[in-house]
């Protein structure tokens, strides 16, 4: 009798780098996220996407159309404007509010080895305290094709 080995579960993280160029800017990185899910050769699991700063988030929201970034930014921008009545003495209060409201991480389902995102979604690193270097983590946990 052949006896099918059990699914072996995996851990992978991986740090991606990115340069921003703008004070505020949402950069889509949905192919960085799709290569290290198909470099960890998970089949199914969860993706983490995780930016540790304080000044920077990540989000999902529509990838397809380049003016729903626009309107996000200028949403925020006018929702939580870069002068205002804030004590911080570094000028920039408004990206530490702005990350707190986008959240510094998203999770994403793996389904058979696919980033389970719906047909207009795309994985944003968004900038708020720009130009900076920023270090995305990506936390991937599953089972082994």
């Amino acid at each position: 009798m052949l006896v099918k080995p059990a699914p072996q579960k995996q851990l992978m993280l991986k740090t991606i780098n990115i340069s921003t160029h703008s004070r505020s800017e949402l950069i889509d990185i949905t192919e960085k996220v799709r290569e290290a899910i198909s470099n960890a050769e998970i089949k199914n699991g969860i993706c983490v996407v995780y930016v540790p700063h304080t000044t920077a988030g990540v989000l999902i929201n529509e990838g397809a159309d380049p003016s729903v970034q626009r309107d996000i930014e200028k949403t925020f921008s006018r929702l939580i404007p870069h002068q205002g009545d804030y004590r911080h003495s570094e000028g920039n209060s408004d990206a530490h509010i702005k990350s707190v409201m986008t959240g510094a991480s998203q999770s994403v389902i793996i389904d058979n080895g696919m980033l389970l995102l719906g047909t207009w979604q795309a994985v944003f690193l968004a900038e708020f305290d720009g130009p900076r270097q920023r270090k995305i983590i990506i936390k991937i946990i599953g089972e082994s094709r």
